[in-house]
């Protein structure tokens, strides 16, 4: 039986470092029962499969990004092929949206604030698609594109800007952690390593996003909670989705997509699993580990981007190379398992999903997306 190594702190919280604690001989395999996530898998591909619009893509009266989240995620949970008719439509309408002037796939006329978030995760598909003698051009078109979204001293940011190294939804627009976040995913998908120049200039954006006071920030608000958890963005002097404003103090709370994007980020920018800032947010993680909600946020807001959540969590956890969290009580989660077990009980009859409106999640094609990219982390082992 092989070990599983699991990433803890001593004890429950241990600011020292790492340890590592081995499962005993025995113990169960790894991940969600087989038969659960194939049902929840299914399901979800069946309805996606039902939904296609006559064009080709899902959602495209909405927006132009839809699209690559379905196909994305039928393609990396194994549901679909990219021979299979419905994937090959798809590829076809994200074909249809390459720009062959300004070489991003956002369409010949995107809207405003599009364009980074559609590219990238139209960049994604088309890599998941294993077509590269078809797609490596534009692939490598998109990704220079993207990499001229991002702020730097072309656009006059110098590295003492709280722009400098983030994307945006677009050129004009002020960076934030969400948009970066996609942006490094496309990147690293792609093939950017992280002594990247782009890269680099990303994980200054990035560290200046975590509550955290030292070297890589020094920005006023992130010695007053200090918890290691990630705002939305540094920019403007900073904001979070958690409140409106600021609170009395100063202080910007840190939330649960944004701790967990700020990890997954920081990894794939180079930083290395024992560095401090990896292990302060891990350590709030472990304080605020969830999957009945985007933990960090109050009540009201707790269901605000549950499913773009579970994606960054998944795909974070999966990055950290942890196959168990431990949280601030002793508990161990097999983190697969209990994301895969909370999409079933929250997946409707029909397979698909549904949330509050918040952040376009009342769009059934695109959380059923999600739902089916975060899967593609939780497969048993």
């Amino acid at each position: 039986m092989r070990k599983t190594i699991i990433l803890a702190f001593s004890g429950f919280v241990c600011l020292t470092g790492w340890s590592l604690a081995f499962a005993p001989a025995g113990e169960s395999k790894i991940g969600p029962n087989k038969k659960t996530w194939d049902a929840v898998a299914q399901k979800a591909a069946r309805f996606l499969l039902s939904t296609q619009d006559k064009n080709d893509g899902w959602s495209t009266d909405k927006t132009p990004g839809v699209t690559g989240i379905a196909l994305t995620g039928l393609l990396k949970t194994g549901q679909a092929t990219p021979q299979d008719p419905a994937a090959q439509k798809a590829l076809k309408y994200i074909e249809g949206l390459v720009n062959p002037e300004k070489k991003h796939i956002a369409g010949q006329d995107p809207k405003v604030q599009l364009q980074n978030y559609v590219t990238s995760i139209n960049v994604m598909a088309l890599i998941e698609a294993r077509q590269d003698d078809k797609y490596k051009a534009v692939i490598g078109d998109a990704v220079a594109f993207l990499k001229k979204l991002q702020w730097d001293e072309d656009d006059g940011k110098d590295q003492t800007s709280d722009f400098f190294g983030g994307a945006g939804y677009d050129s004009k627009s002020r960076p934030d952690l969400s948009n970066t976040q996609m942006f490094l995913d496309a990147l690293k998908a792609a093939g950017v390593g992280p002594d990247d120049p782009a890269m680099k200039k990303a994980l200054i954006f990035v560290g200046r996003c975590q509550n955290i006071k030292g070297e890589h920030n020094d920005r006023p608000w992130a010695k007053i909670i200090g918890d290691g958890s990630f705002i939305y963005t540094a920019a403007t002097g900073g904001a979070t989705k958690v409140v409106d404003q600021p609170l009395d103090n100063g202080a910007l709370p840190g939330y649960g997509s944004m701790t967990y994007a700020g990890v997954k980020s920081m990894i794939y920018c180079g930083v290395a699993k024992d560095d401090p800032r990896v292990k302060k947010a891990y350590e709030w993680i472990q304080n605020n580990y969830s999957v009945d909600k985007n933990p960090g946020m109050p009540d009201v807001r707790s269901q605000w981007g549950l499913y773009y959540y579970y994606n960054t969590m998944a795909k974070s956890l999966d990055a950290l190379g942890i196959d168990h969290v431990i949280d601030n009580k002793g508990v161990k989660h097999d983190w697969r398992k209990d994301i895969t077990e909370a999409l079933a009980k929250r997946q409707l009859p029909g397979g698909n999903f549904r949330n509050v409106p918040n952040w376009m999640e009342a769009d059934e094609n695109l959380v059923t997306g999600y739902a089916l990219m975060a899967l593609s982390y939780c497969k048993p082992k």
